[in-house]
């Protein structure tokens, strides 16, 4: 074959991958289309005039509804898995066969890779994300040395901080917020990954060298069905199905979901586990919990270790050997972090103490499954001398299933419940507390207050000299959902509010 044949060929190639919804499609027409790209949008609500507008597919609402709105704000092209919308001839049409996978291909493109220049850690699973990736960049961040932090609570972008509106966000602020890093002064930077990320493709080829398993327990099976489906969905960052294979791998060894991993991932990969059981990497051992925190032995490859630790309970020991494996595999001192760990602060609405003058404990915990509020419950159990209140609720339009547990699991660990709204969103509190009370047990002290402030100060009232309140799921959260408002409402703020009225009675 003769190289003009070998030309025609390839022209041949480009106009069929022209003519069908390709992603090389995408480039070509939308890098080098007639239009200057300013910005990638997936939101309508926030395109400027010269962006590309990509109309994602959603649960509840489809990007080509708002089509309209983008053109109309002075979005020039459009980026649409639907072949048959038409569009003013000014502006160009991109139809791609998966959008949000095209966006997150753009994406990365369009902010220059960002995560090829960056040491990028990713920390999945049920529960305790914000907390590792929190103490992991406190870990391994030095005086000028920033390391970026993309999770629940906020971003740190090295050289500013901004609060966060997703733990994981869609693509594009995704790679935006990691080119921010580099410019930043960033090297490194720890990211929580979401199981819906995943699912929805806000992570798809985004180069994770280092990988942590927490822990898998029932959460969002309104959304992915099943824990098979949604075990599915973690370990996509681990097995190459995301992108390009990790480096490290940490897992916990103690979880069955986390043996699992480990036995399915490919030989190329180096795993480091962790947990409280033998035969794990980091292992913590003669565990002794305080009131006012804790201190273990941990084996290590880089040795045997006496940690003291400011953070509460068995769960918090589990979180920060994660983030000592992942100090380790950075080729970072475990012995320079045990040191570093007596200065972490804790975490925003994470086993946070409301302190007054009141003579009991109150702390308000992000706990909104039933693992980890068995998990909290359990911890402060084991350094309360009185009574344990838990005021606790379940979210509408979600989990129904969960609610009977998280109930279950509150009668089990609580001496009074007081059982309340969380985020009731479209669905009626009375629906909500239906699904609640099966699982109520007979001898559990259980109270159904509808108001959260008013559950909130019953609670307070009940409470005597030694005992502890848990007001749990909310957290670091400001708001509650209500038929798609966010109605202003901080568990924190409301308790300490509620404590100093009570002092002056």
């Amino acid at each position: 074959m003769n190289g003009g044949n070998k030309i025609e060929n390839m022209d041949d190639v480009r106009s069929r991958m022209k003519s069908s919804n390709t992603l090389y499609n995408l480039h070509e027409n939308v890098v080098n289309s007639r239009h200057s790209i300013t910005d990638i949008i997936s939101d309508s609500r926030r395109v400027t005039p010269g962006s590309a507008f990509f109309a994602l597919p959603g649960i509840r609402t489809d990007g080509n509804a708002h089509i309209k709105e983008a053109l109309e704000r002075g979005a020039k092209t459009i980026v649409t898995e639907d072949t048959e919308i038409e569009l003013p001839s000014s502006v160009e049409k991109v139809c791609v066969e998966d959008a949000r996978k095209s966006l997150a291909k753009f994406s990365k493109r369009y902010h220059k890779c960002p995560d090829e220049n960056l040491d990028l850690i990713g920390v999945t699973g049920t529960n305790g994300k914000t907390t590792v990736t929190t103490l992991t960049r406190h870990l391994l961040e030095d005086e000028g040395r920033p390391v970026g932090l993309i999770g629940t609570v906020r971003y740190h972008l090295g050289d500013r901080e901004v609060p966060s509106f997703r733990t994981t966000p869609e693509s594009t602020d995704l790679y935006s917020l990691l080119r921010s890093m580099l410019v930043g002064g960033c090297s490194e930077a720890v990211m929580e990954v979401s199981s819906h990320g995943i699912h929805q493709s806000r992570v798809a080829g985004l180069n994770l060298g280092v990988c942590v398993f927490l822990n898998l327990t029932r959460d969002h099976l309104d959304y992915h069905q099943n824990m098979e489906a949604y075990f599915n969905e973690k370990r996509k960052i681990f097995n190459g199905v995301n992108g390009a294979l990790p480096k490290v791998a940490i897992i916990n060894g103690d979880c069955p979901y986390g043996r699992r991993l480990v036995s399915e991932l490919p030989p190329q990969v180096r795993v480091l586990t962790f947990g409280m059981n033998e035969g794990n990497d980091f292992r913590a051992r003669n565990l002794d919990l305080q009131e006012r925190g804790t201190e273990f032995i941990l084996d290590a490859p880089t040795g045997t270790h006496v940690v003291t630790s400011p953070m509460l309970g068995r769960f918090n020991v589990m979180n920060l050997m994660a983030s000592l494996a992942v100090v380790h595999c950075m080729e970072r001192s475990v012995s320079d972090s045990i040191r570093k760990v007596c200065a972490f602060e804790g975490v925003d609405g994470r086993m946070e103490k409301v302190n007054g003058d009141q003579a009991f404990k109150v702390i308000v915990d992000y706990a909104h499954t039933p693992d980890a509020l068995r998990n909290a419950l359990s911890m402060l159990r084991e350094c309360t001398p009185g009574r344990l209140h838990v005021v606790f609720g379940c979210g509408g339009d979600r989990d129904r299933g969960k609610r009977l547990e998280m109930t279950r699991v509150a009668c089990a660990g609580a001496d009074k419940v007081w059982a309340t709204s969380d985020n009731p969103r479209t669905e009626s509190q009375a629906n909500i507390f239906k699904d609640m009370r099966k699982g109520l047990s007979k001898s559990t002290d259980a109270h159904f207050i509808e108001d959260r402030r008013r559950a909130i100060s019953l609670a307070l009232d009940s409470a005597k000299e030694g005992d502890c309140v848990l007001i749990a799921g909310k957290g670091h959260e400001a708001f509650q959902e209500v038929q798609y408002t966010a109605i202003p409402f901080d568990d924190r703020k409301v308790a300490d509010e509620l404590l100093q009225a009570k002092a002056l009675v």
